[in-house]
């Protein structure tokens, strides 16, 4: 038999999204976001393969994608090209957690789906100092919607020991410093269109391939079955913050 020998990369490999998120929230969470200047600077950090900083190309934004996955930034890089966009994108491979830039470099740093892989807290800290006065911070975390959540869900999460409710990352964000500006917690559609229900499909093409790599692919099932039984129990949510 042909025992598949693959790992995250390969599972989610040219996947239009890397985690929960659609162009039309980033549009939503920038129209949020209010006024910027004609010349708006943006890093977005953790990027992935870029859709949300091509929506914010689009918007007029010239925008600096970073990421540590080489792939992403060749990805986004292309995307841009065949976009009209290649003036207005830049990549940089960097660590969200040891920025290269200087205070006060940019209007707006954002972050879908990202931040918790340095911390939300920590990460309020760092990004803030990018930030000009006035400049915004937009992120999105995922957080119990519940105080009680069923045991499937608890266990699952159980490796995100950070997680916890919308409101006490809003009260997080406020003791960072920000004006929390709105929060608005993603629709279900975010989930699915182009994040489980792609990830299903490449599943399902690896399985038929290598069918002794079922047990490999079981994880990645058993998050797309928690959020159909479970989903009630956390949700993803955008944080909208001003630098005063």
């Amino acid at each position: 038999m042909d025992l598949w020998d693959g790992d995250f990369w390969d599972v989610h490999r040219d996947l239009p999204r890397e985690g929960v998120g659609s162009d039309a929230t980033t549009r939503r969470l920038l129209e949020l976001a209010g006024p910027l200047p004609d010349d708006a600077r943006a890093l977005d950090l953790g990027c992935g393969p870029g859709r949300s900083a091509l929506v914010l190309a689009a918007a007029g934004m010239r925008v600096t994608g970073v990421d540590l996955h080489l792939p992403f930034l060749v990805r986004l890089r292309e995307a841009a090209s065949a976009r009209g966009l290649a003036g207005s994108v830049s990549v940089e491979r960097a660590s969200m957690a040891a920025l290269p830039h200087p205070d006060g470099c940019v209007d707006a740093v954002w972050s879908e789906g990202a931040a918790y892989a340095m911390g939300v807290d920590a990460a309020l800290v760092a990004w803030r100092r990018l930030l000009r006065p006035g400049g915004v911070l937009v992120f999105t975390d995922v957080g119990w919607a519940t105080a009680t959540p069923s045991a499937a869900a608890w266990q699952f999460w159980a490796a995100y020991p950070a997680m916890r409710t919308a409101s006490a990352t809003v009260e997080a964000c406020r003791a960072a410093g920000y004006d929390v500006v709105a929060t608005l917690e993603q629709p279900e559609s975010d989930w699915w269109d182009e994040y489980y229900d792609p990830l299903g499909e490449r599943l399902d093409a690896l399985e038929r391939a290598h069918p002794d790599a079922a047990d490999r692919l079981a994880p990645y099932r058993a998050e797309i079955t928690l959020r159909r039984e479970h989903g009630a129990d956390y949700a993803y949510t955008a944080f909208v913050l001003r630098r005063p």
